[in-house]
């Protein structure tokens, strides 16, 4: 089975990835050896995750995929975007960034959001991009407990649960970083 790195220290998206890429032995970063944390210093979600697939190629020179993820709100214009991870701060957790959404989103009556996520593969030599999104809104409070990030305050068009509430098969079939990854998929089953 070919080995394809998803150059990640996350493993919530590891596990989400995994669950959908067949065929292929997904390896994250610690499986690599590789401790360091890849600085994301891009202005675009696409910038980042090229810089995070670059870095595992020029370093470790396996065929790699990379993703980034921004939460795009339509009443912030777009924020936090390339910033979600980092929302409420370097080095704040999950809970900080919902907190401080929910915060921000006090009296706001749109609460229109998307989720978008980039994938860049390095494969054979060449570079590709991938990409997801899904829409939905901010809810007013938490729901769920299942999931990780904004799961528990993002709800997508269509449904009554947020993230955090539903089954992950159910997530990852309408989820950005699942329809970006399916694209990936497509690809690499063509290139078999």
């Amino acid at each position: 089975m070919k080995k394809l790195v998803f150059a990640s220290h996350n493993l919530h998206k590891l596990e989400e990835v995994r669950s959908i890429i067949k065929g292929f032995e997904v390896v994250g970063l610690s499986e690599i050896g590789c401790t360091e944390e890849i600085v994301e210093n891009g202005l675009t979600l696409q910038d980042n995750a090229k810089i995070k697939a670059d870095f595992v190629l020029n370093r470790f020179a396996l065929d790699c995929f990379a993703d980034d993820t921004g939460l795009e709100v339509e009443a912030l214009n777009g924020a936090p975007g390339v910033y979600t991870a980092r929302f409420a701060g370097e080095g704040c957790s999950y809970r900080d960034n919902v907190d401080k959404m929910l915060r921000v989103m006090t009296g706001i009556q749109n609460r229109k959001a998307r989720f978008r996520t980039v994938i860049c593969l390095n494969m054979n030599g060449r570079q590709y991009f991938f990409e997801g999104c899904v829409n939905g809104e901010i809810t007013t409070e938490i729901y769920g407990d299942a999931g990780f990030g904004y799961d528990p305050i993002f709800r997508p068009n269509g449904y009554d649960e947020t993230f955090a509430e539903m089954a992950s098969d159910v997530k990852n079939k309408i989820s950005h970083r699942g329809m970006a990854t399916r694209k990936l998929v497509d690809f690499l089953n063509g290139m078999k």
